[in-house]
Order: structure tokens, then sequence, then C-alpha cells
């Protein structure tokens, strides 16, 4: 692991992913206890997207934005809000340059897929319709995340194919949660790594599918045709349960045609991106604003 972040695996919290309202207690006490961000340089706007049922979203738009990424945070499919993301959102509007809609998608198991997946699609295809009222470019929209965002990502970009939905020019899919079977090496083997490990991956799947069998929808590397898909970013952690699966992902697009960057750091866990001090987590972090800002240029 790597030295600066192995320093502070003593003082990483265990989330309580088994109890939903413990865990998100948590979840926004350690997002609250987080520097304020700066945002004098951006225009952040909150708004609800008219669906059924409407969703929350925050929307952060830097001067002379056109290109958007409709956002999706982590934590489980349990956890996690726009106020939370805020520190993460407002990042990535900054190191993009590109309008971030951070998605307040509801959470199991309150709201057991495809509950998060309705919310999220229902965002995009709202940015898509309001293009112009929002200031962005309708062939310039990702959809990116992190966790078990970055899954609900996939999944969008499965759904919109199928559907003829509005067209993504790009997804990012951040240590992505993709396999609810966890049968691969890193899920079977990593049951006591920081963040999370075989025991919370567990239950977050328990949480997200409830009594509904797993469909591609749902868990997107039970998608047998991934052809047809748009280009792909995907960044794993070295010492995380959903490593393998996110690395069979990307290796499945690239057999279907679909452009892929895969980026594996080293020495990492899940969410280690998190400790900012460390000079690995600058450079994912960099990389993830970078990586939006070329697949988001004119």
């Amino acid at each position: 692991m790597d030295p600066e972040l192995e320093a502070f695996v003593p003082l990483f919290p265990r989330l309580p992913v088994t109890d939903p309202v413990a865990g998100r207690k948590t979840y926004a006490e350690l997002a609250a206890a987080k520097p304020a961000p700066d945002t004098s340089d951006l225009e952040i706007e909150d708004r609800t997207v008219p669906a059924d049922p409407d969703v929350p979203v925050r929307i952060y738009r830097p001067r002379g934005a056109r290109g958007a990424v409709i956002w999706l945070h982590g934590g489980g499919y349990v956890m996690g809000d726009v106020d939370t993301e805020h520190p993460w959102a407002t990042r990535l509007a900054k190191d993009s340059g590109a309008v971030v809609i951070s998605v307040g998608y509801r959470l199991a198991p309150e709201h057991p897929f495809p509950a998060a997946l309705d919310d999220a699609y229902a965002v995009l295809t709202w940015a898509a319709e309001h293009a112009a009222e929002l200031g962005i470019d309708p062939e310039r929209i990702a959809v990116g995340g992190h966790s078990a965002g970055a899954g609900i990502t996939a999944a969008v970009t499965l759904r919109a194919r199928d559907e003829q939905g509005p067209r993504i020019c790009f997804q990012l899919l951040n240590e992505a949660e993709l396999d609810d079977r966890q049968e691969t090496w890193s899920a079977r083997h990593f049951s006591d790594t920081p963040w999370s490990n075989r025991d919370v991956v567990t239950a977050s799947w328990r949480h997200y599918l409830g009594s509904a069998p797993a469909t591609p929808y749902a868990a997107p590397a039970r998608a047998a045709d991934l052809s047809g898909l748009p280009p792909a970013y995907i960044a794993t952690a070295e010492f995380d349960p959903n490593r393998d699966e996110d690395i069979t992902y990307a290796l499945r697009l690239l057999q279907a045609g679909v452009s892929v960057e895969l980026h594996q750091w080293p020495g990492t866990f899940h969410g280690s991106q998190a400790i900012l001090s460390a000079e690995i987590s600058q450079r994912q972090i960099a990389d993830l604003g970078a990586v939006l800002r070329r697949a988001l240029s004119e």
C-alpha cells in the first residue's frame, strides 16, 4: 500500500452499510468535516428535475463551460446526496471546466433498483432536452460517477443505447460497483481492506437489489453485449474488491469495439482519494478532471 495512504488506515472509519440509517449519518458527518471548498469562480444552482418522483440536482457551472457531465455520487447505493458530494463536485467542475450536474438519486433499501437508475436517466434526458437553457452543447454530455454511482453510470449508458435515448459522448467509471456475483479474485479475497471489503459490497448489493433478480441494468457486468457504448475512462484501486470486475469490464468494452482508457492506481484502496494530502490522491483527482476536460473539449 502507498505509505502516505497506509498511515491513515487506522483513522479511516468503517461505514455501517448493514445499517443504512447509521451509515448515512456517518457519511454525512465525514462530508461535513471537510473544509468548505472555494466556489467563488463557479455558478451553483439547486434545481429539481421533473420526473416521477422529481429528482434534486445541484448544478456547478464554470465560466464559459459548454460540455457537461451528469455526476452520480458513491455510497454503496444506500448513502450520499448532493450535499455530501458538494466538495467532490466542486473540484470536478473546476478541474474539468465542465458543467457538473450532481444527482440526488433515491437510495436503497427504501428505494431499491431501478429507482436510482430511473432518477439518473431522467436527469440525463432532461439535460439533453434543456441543453439550450442550461447553456451546454447537447453533443457534449458525459455521464460519470464513483463506486455505486459509477455502476449506475454504466447502466445509464446501456439504457440510453437500448432505448435510443440521449447521446452520451463519454462515460467515466471510477472504482465502479458493477457485478453482484462477487466471483472475481479481488471480490473473493479482499475481506479486510479499508473502507470497502467483501462484506460491505455484499450488503450494498443486498440493499440495492432487494428481492429482485439482478439484470444488466442493475449489475452492468451481466450485460452480454457492450457494443455501441460511449468511450470510457475506467479507474481502479489496487486494494478494492471491485478492482477485477472493473478491469474485466474494460477489456470486454475494448473487445466490443469501444475505446477505453484504463488506469489501475497502485497502492490505493477504495475511496482513498479522500486522503487529499497523499500525492497519489492528488494525481488521481487531477486525472479525472483532465480526462473529462479532454473528452468534452471541442
